[in-house]
């Protein structure tokens, strides 16, 4: 799978994704699919991508502009139910 996303992230023109990207990002797709509806998961993704490009397209780099989108997309999600 690994190798995968890395030749997927090539061929998209992207950089690979980092090991704590990808750990930071599967953990925040867990979030939305446990906290609001998983099959709100691969929108949100999207979503967070879209952003994160129109970040890096106004002068940001990658981390900073992943972390302002984790940012936003982390205080809209609703309170983690107590198990």
């Amino acid at each position: 799978m690994e190798a995968w996303i890395d030749d997927l992230a090539r061929a998209l023109g992207q950089e690979p994704l980092s090991e704590d990207d990808v750990e930071t990002l599967l953990a925040v797709a867990r979030d939305v699919a446990h906290r609001v509806e998983r099959k709100i998961t691969p929108l949100s993704t999207f979503l967070l991508g879209a952003a994160v490009g129109r970040r890096e397209a106004a002068g940001a780099d990658r981390g900073t502009a992943l972390a302002e989108a984790l940012t936003t997309l982390r205080d809209l999600l609703p309170e983690a139910s107590p198990e």
